[in-house]
């Protein structure tokens, strides 16, 4: 029996560093879309350009390179003013603003030595829109970030226009963006984030240039979209939330309309109230999941800001006046449970209830673990003006312990509570990662030692478990082997390609137009990237019992149980096919299992689910901390060995039972 290495919770937020702690607690920023594109205002050749956004109006239009270029001569927007777009951060109760330093057509709206396409060379009154913008906000005491795309339809070496804006990076254009990084990191002052775009980097270039970010400014926190799950937070798509809270960093960035983030003179706003409404439900909805929140203004073709944009966001501010203790500095709900009144938020031992939903019909609130009831009326309900209600617990927040299993439970992927993040490779490349899972354990009657079990797949991981306020860090090994299955049949299989190409879209079998037999065990089909195929079968065992089978994929992996996701993450970058190891559960009734497998990069794709020829687990028995005997509890694994805390954890095979 192995005695684990203990060591002492701690309370962090994410990576524990001031940075991100920083950029964790201010919660709402600006995003502002300004560039070449917002003097066009959506229109080419006096119509209006419908498909699309507006700030990719060159691409939506099919506007040669040469006649879009023009219009930088012309390009004169006197009425842009940095002071005013500060102040109205400001009075937003924004903390920081994020501004467009380059879109994908390439126009720079800084000084570069790079290229002479740019806002200082081109245009009439020569002017420098990150500097005003920088230095704007430093005046008004506002963090400042840069947006920058990985795509660029102006330089010679990046890849053409495309439909998906997904194009991979050539050497000579990531030199020439890394290039304009460093300008932009060395000539504008302290940067809170770098806001990276789409593009579709190799994991060596996302590492570079995330790198060369933290070698000029080690505060600055990096987005998402530069792929490989090498940055600090993560982004969700356009205008989306993710399902439920992350147990990572995040952040949304919303549009005020969803068909554009850059000016469109044509654009139909609507009614100040029923917009303030909608993105203030968005914000909280945001900050409660424990998002961050960065809201878009696109200023008109004069540079102007859009009163309509200007009193929405002054009417969000005014509501965060009274009510910027419930955002501010807060963390997520602490309860897993979504309910019908609305949203929680916390800060120590004060709970925020923010009434976005409808009033329950006994008009009480009464939150899981507490006895505390709290009286509601409908018209606290206003969907424009949300209200909170204060509950500070004196004595800590009762210990919530939602869904606790009963002593002598194995603990699974199945009865767990997953942590999650979002994993990428790039923009139409990722998905909901599990980072972690979490069960509530009855343990009053105790228990001595904990059994691991696991197959050869996680020989050599290194692994997280906590129990109570202990962790223990176990390093798997193959000392102790396990035989197991039974009498086990897989049959009926089929696979078929499956409509949608992105991984993040749920498994849907209808949206698969036919279904073939496969050749053996594995389907192997020419395939263009963006596509994703199913193989389902059905497995059938003669008893209750654990067998071994081979999982095979290509970029991306989601295997489904009776209709519940076993597992989900995406293989190692260009994997073209890989076989791994999939422990389950059968019994004497027959399952399906659905397998989806990805094509992102490759010119084949393949699939195939079969019984394994190695029906052998491993057990690893670890002694119990004493502190975590005869009471209930909360046990979490996680990964040690993952560089990312957005990559997917890998430890949907481990079996955990508790022994006495």
């Amino acid at each position: 029996m192995k005695k684990a290495l203990l060591l002492s919770a701690l309370i962090l937020v994410f990576s524990g560093d001031l940075r991100s702690q920083d950029w964790h607690s201010d919660k709402y920023s600006m995003f502002v879309h300004f560039g070449l594109y917002s003097k066009l205002g959506g229109v080419w050749e006096g119509e209006p350009v419908r498909q699309g956004y507006s700030e990719q109006i060159q691409s939506f239009a099919g506007i040669f390179s040469d006649w879009y270029a023009a219009t930088a001569y012309e390009f004169d927007p006197v009425g842009f003013d940095a002071e005013a777009i500060a102040e109205l951060a400001v009075r937003g109760g924004m903390r920081s603003v994020v501004f467009t330093t380059k879109h994908h057509d390439g126009f720079c709206m800084f000084s570069t030595s790079t290229t002479s396409y740019n806002s200082v060379e081109m245009t009439p009154s020569g002017r420098d829109y990150v500097r005003e913008m920088s230095e704007a906000c430093a005046r008004k005491g506002l963090r400042f970030g840069l947006y920058f795309s990985l795509i660029d339809w102006n330089y010679p070496h990046a890849y053409p226009i495309s439909s998906h804006n997904a194009d991979f990076v050539t050497p000579e254009h990531h030199e020439f963006s890394k290039a304009q990084v460093r300008e932009l990191l060395t000539s504008y002052g302290p940067v809170s984030e770098l806001w990276f775009d789409m593009g579709s980097l190799e994991p060596w270039q996302s590492r570079e240039l995330y790198d060369l970010v933290k070698s000029l400014q080690p505060d600055c926190m990096v987005s998402g979209r530069l792929g490989n799950d090498v940055y600090d937070f993560a982004v969700m798509a356009d205008n989306k939330l993710p399902q439920t809270a992350l147990q990572a960093p995040w952040q949304s960035a919303v549009s005020m309309f969803p068909e554009t983030w850059s000016y469109r003179s044509w654009q139909e706003r609507g009614e100040v109230e029923d917009k303030v409404a909608e993105k203030l439900r968005t914000l909280i909805d945001v900050v409660s999941r424990g998002g961050n929140f960065l809201l878009n203004i696109g200023p008109a073709s004069d540079g102007s800001i859009v009163p309509f944009e200007s009193k929405v966001i002054e009417s969000i501010g005014r509501w965060l006046e009274k009510n910027g203790d419930a955002i501010y500095g807060t963390e997520p709900s602490p309860y897993r449970t979504e309910f019908e009144w609305g949203d929680v938020t916390r800060k120590g031992n004060v709970l925020y209830l923010l009434l976005t939903g409808e009033c329950p019909e006994s008009q009480m609130i009464v939150l899981p673990g507490s006895r505390r009831k709290v009286h509601v009326t409908p018209e606290m309900f206003n969907p424009s003006d949300v209200k909170v209600i204060r509950l500070e617990y004196e004595n800590g927040l009762p210990e919530i312990m939602e869904d606790t299993l009963p002593h002598g439970s194995v603990l699974t992927w199945k009865n767990a509570i997953p942590e999650y993040s979002y994993s990428c490779f790039d923009y139409y490349s990722n998905y909901r990662s599990v980072v972690g899972y979490e069960w509530n354990v009855d343990m009053r009657r105790p228990a001595s030692s904990v059994e691991i079990l696991y197959t050869s797949e996680e020989i050599g991981r290194k692994i997280s478990l906590r129990a109570g306020d202990e962790e223990m860090i176990l390093e798997l090994d193959d000392c102790s082997p396990v035989d197991l299955a039974s009498w086990v049949n897989v049959s009926g299989a089929e696979f078929g390609r499956m409509r949608g190409g992105t991984f993040d879209h749920a498994i849907d079998q209808a949206r698969v137009p036919e279904w073939k037999s496969p050749e053996g065990d594995c389907a192997e089909v020419p395939s263009a990237g963006f596509s994703n195929y199913l193989y389902k079968a059905y497995v059938a065992s003669d008893a209750h019992s654990l067998a071994l089978f081979d999982l095979i994929a290509g970029n991306g992996a989601e295997l489904q149980v009776s209709g519940k996701t076993m597992m989900k993450h995406l293989n190692p970058y260009r994997t073209e096919s890989r076989t791994e190891k999939v422990l389950m559960e059968l019994y004497e009734e027959e399952i399906e299992v659905i397998l989806r497998s990805y094509n992102r990069f490759e010119n084949t794709a393949c699939a195939g689910f079969r019984l394994s020829d190695e029906q052998k687990a491993y057990r690893m028995v670890v002694d119990l901390p004493d502190t975590v005997k005869g009471r209930k509890v909360k046990v979490s694994l996680k990964a040690a060995d993952r560089e990312s805390p957005h990559t997917d954890c890998g430890l949907h095979n481990l079996r955990i039972n508790l022994l006495r």
